[in-house]
């Protein structure tokens, strides 16, 4: 049979989209021009849009790709890649671009990308620091001052911490992901960067609350961290073997706390985690932070198959719905794993959604709507991260009909009070503090 003119059409769309992107590294017109080619191409996959502007003025691109690219789907989580926070850290800025290609030209014929993008809504930022990259003229494997951005500020110093007061001025980079984040449901999440080989995961700050005295950060996700953090050096061609890039610094299974690394203020990873109920790592994908483009056609197959396996993680764990009555969806209702709570509870969105990362195995799931008993409901989780769907758990408060006000968690560093509690050492003290961090995010 003769081909169908759209079929003709779709053809020519790969063909020129492979014939567009080659290994090389792209500048921020070139960038720009790919990712319109692509939305253009695909326009039913795909929506492009900025979250808003560097200081140079550059826009901070976002390249979403699924089954309802243009909206929140109810049931469909939400996934973000970020990558050139550091300018001169380029390796993931244009495996990103390479994954872009992939996804797209790839859908509808590989049963695996095409069940992903029908079930997940992918963020793709390639640069959040645009201008750095463009300051950066002479690459080096170590160091340039296009780490920063213009206003000569680390990005990944830059944000709200939960430990200590971060004094330092939000840069409109760092604004801009912290506002993606508040109108966004994301629930994983990872950041691109160079010069180790190595999955980071959270804390990368922390204190006696979280057992940093011995060395290693704790978050109450300790375990769903280290999985993350497994999935992805596991699936990559070198990272597991843990070997570093040099004698002196090693990573066993490639993997490590970020505060076991060393200790970082006002990470992106933390943030995420703490007031965007986002799960985030951070990737190190070579040692070289700004390696010669020839090397890029071999990071891109070293990390291809990583890439994909982490994003499938995003099906991991519990989701559902709180419902009244009426079935209409309860905003800000708290949902929680029994034994995981968050020092910023983890609470349901507009649609009155909510989505839990957790390994296989029996919990017991709290929702609370202020006001109102909490319901309980014990499960069971096993891996559905290839089934392409969390397990699902809805809570319907029959005696209620109301509309819970908005809330945030404040922007203080909150594990400061309970240390403080903690140090006092008095349970009454504890639970006082306890009780005062929680009326303020109530209220």
């Amino acid at each position: 049979a003769a081909p169908r003119s759209q079929d003709v059409v779709g053809a020519l769309c790969l063909v020129s989209l492979a014939a567009a992107l080659d290994f090389r590294y792209h500048h921020a017109e070139e960038l720009e021009a790919f990712l319109q080619e692509v939305h253009a191409a695909f326009p039913a996959l795909t929506h492009l849009h900025s979250i808003g502007r560097s200081v140079e003025g550059r826009d901070l691109w976002v390249l979403v790709l699924g089954r309802f690219p243009t909206h929140h789907k109810i049931g469909i989580p939400e996934f973000k890649y970020v990558a050139n926070m550091h300018g001169d850290e380029t390796v993931g800025r244009e495996v990103l671009l390479h994954l872009i290609d992939f996804l797209v030209t790839n859908y509808g014929r590989d049963p695996v990308v095409t069940r992903l993008l029908n079930s997940t809504r992918i963020h793709i930022m390639p640069t959040m620091n645009p201008d750095g990259f463009e300051a950066t003229e002479e690459p080096d494997c170590y160091y340039s001052h296009g780490r920063y951005n213009k206003n000569g500020e680390d990005l990944n110093r830059n944000f709200p911490d939960a430990f200590e007061n971060n004094n330092v001025t939000i840069q409109p980079e760092t604004r801009a992901v912290m506002n993606w984040i508040k109108n966004e449901t994301f629930v994983l999440s990872a950041n691109l960067h160079g010069g180790a080989l190595v999955a980071s995961y959270t804390f990368d700050n922390g204190n006696t609350v979280t057992g940093s005295s011995e060395g290693y950060s704790k978050s109450p996700d300790d375990d769903v961290f280290i999985h993350l953090a497994k999935t992805y050096s596991y699936n990559h061609a070198s990272m597991y073997k843990g070997t570093g890039c040099d004698n002196r610094q090693t990573f066993p299974e490639g993997i490590t706390n970020g505060y076991s690394w060393y200790q970082l203020e006002g990470g992106m990873q933390d943030y995420n985690y703490v007031w965007g109920q986002c799960f985030e790592i951070t990737l190190e994908l070579s040692c070289c932070k700004y390696p010669p483009a020839d090397q890029l056609e071999e990071f891109w197959r070293d990390n291809k198959v990583a890439l994909i396996e982490y994003i499938k993680q995003v099906h991991l764990g519990v989701k559902g719905q709180v419902t009244d009555k009426d079935g209409t969806p309860i905003p800000n209702a708290i949902v929680e794993a029994e034994g995981r709570s968050h020092i910023c509870p983890y609470r349901t969105n507009q649609y009155g959604e909510y989505f839990l990362l957790l390994l296989p195995g029996i919990y017991v799931i709290k929702a609370t709507v202020p006001g109102f008993k909490s319901m309980l409901k014990t499960v069971e989780v096993s891996n559905n991260s290839d089934n392409f769907s969390a397990l699902k758990c809805d809570f319907c408060f029959s005696e209620v009909s109301i509309k819970t006000r908005a809330s945030s968690c404040p922007k203080i560093p909150l594990y400061q009070e309970l240390e403080r509690a903690s140090a006092a050492g008095k349970p009454t003290l504890n639970i006082f503090v306890l009780m005062t961090v929680m009326l303020i995010i109530l209220k």
